[in-house]
C-alpha cells in the first residue's frame, strides 16, 4: 500500500523537522512507499520556509501552504487534496504519538478496517507523560458530553491525533464535513458511524506536550459551538 502522511502544522518552525525526521527514520525501515506532506495552516512564523528548505535533502517530503489559518480540520482537508496514497492519515506536528503504531494500522487495514484510530484509553496504551490534572479532568467531562449529546460512546478518545484511512473513505467523509476546527474529529467519527464504516481502535504510545496551544476558556467555547453545529447539521 502507498501511504500519504499528513502533518498539519501551525507555528511549528522550532520542531517540525524533528517530527519529520522521526517519521522518516521509522518509514525507512518499512517497505511501504510513502510521502510526507506538511500542511502549513497559515503560520505566522517560518514553518513553511523551514520545510521547503529541507525538502531537497529529504526525498518524499512536500510542503502544502495554506493561505490563512483555518484550523486543524481545514489543514487536513487541504493536505488530502494533494495526497496520492492508497492510505492517507495524519499525526500531530509535535510528535506526541509514537509512529511505530503504524505497523498495527496496516495490519488492521489488511484485515478489512476502513479507518484506524489511536485510542489512549485502551489497556495496551502507554502514556509516557500524562496530561496535567486539569486537562485530564476536562477530557473526562468531554467524553461524557460526547456520549450523551453526540451518541459517540463507542469512541472514548475522539481527539487522539493519530488516524488513518483508506483514501476513498477519507475523501468521502471530508466531502461531507463542515468543521475546520478541533472538533472535526468528532464530525468525522459521527459521519463514519452513520456511514457504516468499519473503525478499528488501537493502543498507542503517547506523551503529553507542555507546549499545548489550547486555551481553556476560549478554546472550550469554540469547541462547544462546533459541537452544536455538528449536531445541528448531522443529527
Amino acid at each position: 500500500m502507498d501511504l500519504s502522511l499528513l502533518i498539519p502544522a501551525y507555528n511549528e518552525q522550532a520542531r517540525i523537522l524533528s517530527t519529520v525526521d522521526s517519521v522518516r527514520r521509522f518509514l525507512a525501515t518499512r517497505c511501504w512507499t510513502h510521502e510526507i506532506l506538511v500542511v502549513d495552516d497559515g503560520s505566522a512564523d517560518d514553518t513553511a520556509h523551514v520545510v521547503e528548505q529541507a525538502m531537497a535533502a529529504r526525498p518524499g517530503l512536500r510542503c502544502i501552504r495554506g493561505t490563512r489559518n483555518r484550523g486543524k480540520g481545514g489543514a487536513i482537508r487541504l493536505g488530502l487534496q494533494a495526497a496520492t496514497g492508497d492510505v492517507v492519515g495524519f499525526i500531530d506536528a509535535d510528535d506526541k504519538t509514537d509512529i511505530a503504531a503504524l505497523d498495527e494500522v496496516f495490519r488492521q487495514l489488511q484485515d478489512g478496517a476502513d479507518i484506524v484510530i489511536g485510542d489512549r484509553t485502551l489497556a495496551g496504551s502507554d502514556i509516557a507523560v500524562p496530561r496535567r490534572a486539569y486537562r485530564q479532568w476536562g477530557s473526562g467531562q468531554f467524553r461524557r458530553l460526547l456520549r450523551w449529546w453526540m451518541r459517540l460512546g463507542d469512541f472514548p478518545d475522539t481527539q487522539c491525533g493519530f488516524k488513518f484511512f483508506r483514501a476513498p473513505v477519507m475523501r468521502d467523509l471530508f466531502e461531507r464535513m463542515r468543521i475546520d476546527g478541533y472538533m472535526f474529529d468528532v464530525e468525522l467519527l459521527l459521519l463514519a458511524t452513520q456511514n457504516g464504516s468499519r473503525v478499528a481502535r488501537i493502543p498507542v504510545h503517547w506523551r503529553d506536550d507542555a507546549d499545548s496551544r489550547f486555551r481553556p476558556v476560549s478554546g472550550s467555547l469554540r469547541n462547544l459551538w462546533e459541537l452544536a453545529r455538528i449536531r445541528r447539521i448531522h443529527t
